[in-house]
């Protein structure tokens, strides 16, 4: 059980808020609405939906149950649980490197949201490529991501991080519909519409099935020893499996919201919603100014990109830094500034690699036949993506066939009394839960990475 010294959330709703707020980041409002335009639109939504129920919602489970049950980071947690060496390794130690990597160029991404609050809020004409591509620029503005995250994390987990994220989730809300309420009813916003809501099935193919796969892990935040470290504050009494739910569906809502905002836009300017990762950054941007009250439009957008971001930075600062405070005994100050400043520093790299050194931008890594330029999306793959993934199969083959799985599913019954009762048909939500975990879940991950050796299917 957490320590009082470790922090405990002071209440569900705040719990939810900062969970969520993990789960929901670029990935939900950058990510998928480009994935979704590369991928078919609707058909790669009604995809994604079904990745998030059947591997996504068991996942988030199974990570809170097992960090609630230790009251640990993910190396206490698995270490506590009985494993060594090798299942430490992947289920503990890789999801910390990962969440601290990801860190590391995800405050530069972040970064740039920030810069277009501004550029976007005086009407500051600028190309995404020179913008990103010049230090002086991304540099600061990377700091400044990690500084605002660090002085959140110093507050505590329900002073900083409880009190932050149940400010941002809801203004992030708010912000959403009022974007989107402008985007809808732009003339020609229709098509978008239809083009975001309206399945085309044949587009639907293994690809798209593996691409919804892997951004449902991405967005829902699983793999990165961030949800073990939230549960491991979280009180007996609450009940983890209406925690999870709520968590997902929220987190996907924000992601479906995203795709209404953006691709009415587009359709409306007559643009193709397969832009790819510039979609948001320089289509989306372009589209503000030729708005009428553009700016204050587009400095919303991106006010909500940062809030978005800032959102899950601050777990990936807690997770590494738990380790620190629950391993070596440093202090929350010693353990975040820690963290933060060398994560700062590794992640210069990344903030030079889209033009502004080229020692960074050309460096490039062929992998499964993928091949991946700049040290930014070089991180991105192995760490955000490959190791992710790893972790992901690791911690979920430990808690379905390795550990007693008994006790995590008494750990979730403890604020969840109907957990082992029988339902219709004689079969109890827990042997659901375990049915997903041992074979469902096992299996689609498997064949998620089977497509990255570029095994089964096409690799990206």
């Amino acid at each position: 059980m957490a320590s009082s010294s470790r922090g405990q959330w002071a209440s569900k709703f705040g719990f939810i808020m900062a969970a969520a707020g993990s789960a929901v980041g670029l990935g939900n409002i950058w990510r998928f609405p480009y994935l979704t335009g590369e991928n078919g639109g609707a058909a790669f939504v009604l995809v994604y939906i079904c990745c998030v129920v059947l591997v996504g919602a068991p996942m988030l489970i199974n990570e809170i149950a097992l960090g609630r049950l230790t009251g640990k980071n993910p190396v206490g947690a698995f270490q506590a649980t009985g494993a060594r060496g090798f299942w430490v390794a992947l289920g503990g130690f890789l999801p910390l490197m990962v969440t601290f990597v990801v860190l590391s160029y995800y405050s530069t991404i972040a970064g740039w949201t920030v810069g277009y609050i501004i550029t976007s809020l005086f009407s500051i004409q600028t190309s995404f490529p020179d913008f990103i591509a010049t230090p002086e620029y991304v540099i600061p503005l990377s700091a400044f991501v990690i500084l605002a995250t660090t002085i959140i994390v110093l507050g505590g987990v329900s002073g900083g991080i409880e009190k932050a994220t149940k400010i941002m989730m809801p203004l992030l809300f708010v912000l959403l519909i009022i974007v989107i309420a402008r985007s809808v009813t732009l003339p020609g916003a229709g098509k978008g519409v239809e083009y975001y809501l309206i399945p085309d099935f044949s587009k639907i193919n293994g690809t798209v099935i593996l691409k919804a796969l892997t951004q449902a892990f991405f967005s829902l935040g699983v793999g990165w020893g961030m949800m073990i470290t939230y549960g491991s504050y979280l009180p007996k009494n609450q009940n983890i499996v209406t925690a999870s739910l709520w968590i997902g569906a929220m987190d996907t809502s924000i992601a479906l919201l995203a795709g209404l905002m953006v691709f009415p836009a587009v359709y409306a300017f007559n643009l193709s919603p397969a832009e790819g990762p510039t979609l948001v950054f320089n289509v989306l941007a372009n589209i503000f100014q030729k708005m009428p009250f553009g700016n204050i439009a587009g400095a919303l957008f991106f006010l909500l990109l940062f809030l978005a971001a800032i959102t899950s930075t601050i777990s990936m600062l807690e997770a590494p830094s738990a380790y620190f405070m629950d391993t070596k005994k440093w202090s929350r100050k010693k353990a975040a500034w820690s963290v933060a400043i060398v994560a700062f520093v590794f992640g210069i790299p990344s903030a030079l690699s889209s033009g502004g050194v080229s020692i960074f931008s050309d460096m490039s890594l062929q992998l499964f036949g993928v091949e991946k330029r700049g040290f930014l999306d070089i991180m991105d793959y192995v760490f955000g993506t490959l190791f992710m993934m790893v972790v992901v199969l690791a911690t979920c083959v430990y808690s379905g066939w390795i550990f007693k799985t008994h006790r995590l599913v008494d750990e979730i019954e403890l604020g969840a009394p109907g957990f082992k009762r029988k339902t219709i048909l004689g079969i109890a939500p827990y042997q659901i839960w375990l049915f997903a975990i041992r074979i469902v879940c096992p299996i689609i991950i498997g064949l998620v990475i089977l497509n990255m050796f570029g095994v089964v299917g096409t690799s990206s």
